[in-house]
């Protein structure tokens, strides 16, 4: 784990904990606004991180660590820039029984960077083991240690152990970062003190409370979850993150109220759009969008050399200004899959997309060839498969073709089951350009302010 700040102290502070799934841009940046000193991001893999490329999204003031299936593996802001910490590694405690590995990587790090380096670890079996392996770590330089207080196969209803926690703390010489304390200990603000001097840690880090509500940092005590999750809802759609894991992190908040009519509305809802709707916030997310898009105009108009069309030669590619909005047509069946479908029917080789993204504001745009015909959509879309879902009802449109929208027939099409993120059945494609950005070269990525830093000149 390496901070971006070589000044970040580990004293006195609270701590958002690197949780998978919750730990990205809106809930730490809404962890910051309760009070959390420091926030974790989600646990990354290294492997991950060394095949993404580094992209300034001027459109959203952020800088994007981007995968080559243009996932956004990492995103971060100046707002938050002198207090994250980027987590990787093994899952879990999976490097636990390699104290050797430990030792090195974290030596490594600490000679090869010139951030402060962390570690976190689970308690081992024996207090014996435990405090003779913080010894060790403690040796390799690092920065501060946090210690959840269990063992690697004790779930959150096991009881934590402060004892063994403060053990450590009188035992070290650098900051202890006591972790666990969310379910037997730590219900509302001042448990977090409490937590502290039990354990006799410099911090605390927080998971699960801070899931559950991330006001558990405020002072002045809980702010009503509906209140908390409204705001966190506005982060996620002014920083773009996945509707997916918006939900994911609102149903961890709603917990017993998933059966209520809003927790059914949540989890009805497939995309950014609908989970606003869900929460009376609408026009809020129509007035952000257009914003956004008015951003990607003017920065377009500022650069027009950055407008690509999806092909060199595009004449006698038929084009049509349409989109595909996923709420017009049936889960089990796409404009992709009627394509793929007629062209079964008529003895045709299967529909080829070639699809583009355009490096300014990494909208897609694709073309789809049908019997050595062009099809494209007009429209730039935020992600290859809406490109493509465009391009593919562009061709059936223009030859007068069911597209699978609600309450059409189309009597011949065997329907099939919703394509996983990771798969996709209806038809080959051409790659696309990559997204610009400068390839990471080591697995550890240090963020921070300086000449090596990736927010450099904000």
């Amino acid at each position: 784990m390496i901070v971006n700040s070589l000044s970040l102290c580990y004293h006195n502070k609270l701590i958002l904990a690197p949780m998978v799934r919750v730990g990205t841009l809106p809930m730490r940046l809404l962890a910051l606004d309760y009070g959390a000193d420091i926030v974790y991001c989600e646990e990354l893999i290294d492997l991950k991180m060394l095949q993404c490329k580094r992209v300034v999204n001027e459109v959203l003031s952020t800088v994007d660590f981007v995968a080559p299936d243009d996932r956004v593996v990492f995103r971060t802001c100046e707002r938050e820039q002198s207090r994250v910490i980027f987590q990787m590694g093994g899952m879990g405690a999976a490097l636990l029984s390699d104290p050797d590995k430990i030792e090195k990587i974290l030596s490594t790090l600490v000679k090869g960077t010139r951030r402060p380096v962390t570690c976190k670890i689970r308690i081992l079996p024996s207090l014996e083991d435990t405090l003779s392996l913080v010894k060790r770590i403690e040796r390799t330089g690092i920065a501060a240690i946090a210690v959840h207080g269990r063992k690697r196969e004790e779930r959150p209803q096991h009881p934590v152990s402060c004892e063994a926690i403060k053990a450590i703390a009188e035992t070290l010489s650098i900051p202890v970062i006591a972790n666990g304390g969310s379910h037997d200990h730590i219900q509302e603000y001042l448990d977090i003190e409490d937590f502290r001097q039990a354990t006799a840690a410099s911090s605390v880090m927080v998971a699960r409370a801070a899931m559950w509500n991330p006001s558990i940092f405020l002072k002045e005590g809980l702010r009503p979850l509906e209140e908390v999750m409204k705001k966190y809802i506005r982060y996620a759609v002014q920083y773009d993150n996945h509707y997916t894991n918006t939900k994911y992190c609102l149903c961890q908040m709603l917990r017993e109220q998933l059966e209520s009519p809003q927790g059914k509305l949540l989890h009805a809802a497939q995309s950014s759009q609908e989970i606003c709707e869900a929460f009376g916030l609408g026009a809020f997310y129509e007035e952000t969008a257009r914003e956004l898009d008015t951003r990607r105009a003017e920065l377009l108009a500022r650069t027009p050399e950055a407008v690509e069309e999806p092909a060199e030669d595009t004449s006698g590619i038929i084009k049509m200004a349409v989109k595909f909005d996923r709420r017009a047509y049936s889960p089990q069946v796409t404009p992709k899959m009627c394509l793929l479908e007629w062209c079964r029917r008529e003895k045709l080789a299967q529909p080829v997309y070639e699809t583009v993204q355009r490096p300014l504001d990494r909208l897609f745009c694709s073309v789809v060839t049908v019997a050595e015909q062009k099809y494209q959509s007009t429209l730039w879309d935020k992600s290859k498969k809406l490109a493509e879902q465009a391009a593919a009802i562009v061709c059936l449109r223009s030859q007068g073709l069911p597209e699978g929208r609600l309450g059409e027939e189309s009597p011949s099409l065997h329907k099939r089951k919703r394509e996983a993120p990771d798969q996709d059945p209806e038809g080959p494609r051409v790659q696309e350009s990559a997204v610009p950005g400068e390839l990471c070269k080591k697995p550890f990525v240090a963020l921070g302010s300086g000449k090596d830093s990736p927010l450099e000149g904000w």
